[in-house]
C-alpha cells in the first residue's frame, strides 16, 4: 500500500514538472501540526495488483517510457542480473522458499476468500458494537445536554422562586408590623378610654356629691314655719288657679 502511495505520488510530481515539484517541498515546508487540511479516508480495499503482489502503479509508471513488456524486461534483467553476478546463489533454502510460497499462495487462493470472509464478519461485528456503544454514548451525552438545560432552566426559575420567598417574607413581615402597630393603637386606645372614663366618673361623683350638699343644706335651711307658710301659700294659689280654670270653663 505504502509503495503504490509512493509511486502514485512519484507519477504525479513528473507529470507536472518542476512546479509540481516546487509545490510538493513548499507543502512539506508549510506543513505543520495544526494544519486545517482534511486528513483523506483510508481505503477499505487496495488497489489492483499483478501476480498478487507487484502494484498495478508500477506498470502504470514505466508505460511511458517501457512500453508494454518494459515492467516484465525491467524484472527479468533485474533477476539476470543479481543471479549472473551471485548476489543471490540458489540453493536448497531457495526450493524450500518456493514450495513455502507455492503453498502460502495455494492457501490464499483456496481458503482466502472464506478467510476474508469471515474477517469481515468479525470486523462487521466489531464495528456494529462500538456503533452501538457510541450511539448509546451519544444518547446518554445528548440526555446529559438536556439535563444540562433543564437544570439552567431550573436555576433561572429559582431565582424568580427566591424573589417570590423574598416578596412573601416581605410581606408576612409587614403583616406582623401592622398587627402589632394595630395591638398598640387598641391598648392606647383603651387607656384613653380609661382615662375618660374616670375622669367622667370624678366628674359625676362630684356633681351628685354638690348636689345632695346644696339639696341638704336647703332642706336643713327651711324652719317649720317657714314650711307651714309656704305650704299655706301652695293651697291658696292652688284655689286660685282652680277658680280660674272654672271661670273658663263656664265662659
Amino acid at each position: 500500500m505504502l509503495s503504490r502511495i509512493v509511486f502514485v505520488s512519484a507519477n504525479a510530481v513528473k507529470s507536472s514538472g518542476p512546479l509540481g515539484a516546487g509545490l510538493v517541498q513548499l507543502s512539506h515546508l508549510h506543513t505543520s501540526p495544526n494544519s486545517q487540511a482534511p486528513v483523506p479516508a483510508l481505503p477499505e480495499k487496495g488497489g489492483k495488483t499483478r501476480h498478487g503482489i507487484i502494484p498495478e502503479e508500477i506498470f502504470q509508471l514505466l508505460y511511458p517510457k517501457t512500453g508494454v513488456t518494459g515492467p516484465y524486461m525491467l524484472g527479468a534483467g533485474l533477476l539476470t542480473y543479481i543471479l549472473s553476478k551471485e548476489i543471490y546463489i540458489i540453493n536448497h533454502e531457495t526450493f524450500a522458499a518456493a514450495c513455502m510460497g507455492t503453498v502460502i499462495i495455494y492457501g490464499v487462493r483456496k481458503f482466502g476468500p472464506d478467510v476474508a470472509a469471515f474477517a469481515d464478519k468479525l470486523n462487521e461485528e466489531k464495528v456494529q458494537k462500538a456503533q452501538e456503544v457510541k450511539d448509546l454514548a451519544m444518547t446518554s451525552l445528548a440526555q446529559a445536554v438536556l439535563d444540562e438545560k433543564k437544570e439552567q432552566w431550573r436555576a433561572e426559575g429559582r431565582q424568580m422562586l427566591f424573589d417570590a420567598k423574598r416578596n412573601n417574607v416581605a410581606m408576612l413581615l409587614e403583616t406582623n408590623r401592622r398587627e402589632r402597630v394595630h395591638m398598640v393603637t387598641n391598648d392606647v386606645k383603651k387607656r384613653l378610654d380609661y382615662q375618660i372614663a374616670l375622669q367622667t366618673l370624678h366628674r359625676r361623683m362630684e356633681q351628685e356629691h354638690m348636689v345632695n350638699w346644696v339639696e341638704k343644706n336647703v332642706v336643713t335651711s327651711i324652719t317649720p314655719q317657714q314650711e307651714k307658710t309656704s305650704i299655706a301659700k301652695c293651697i291658696t294659689d292652688l284655689k286660685a288657679l282652680a277658680k280660674v280654670q272654672q271661670a273658663k270653663a263656664t265662659a
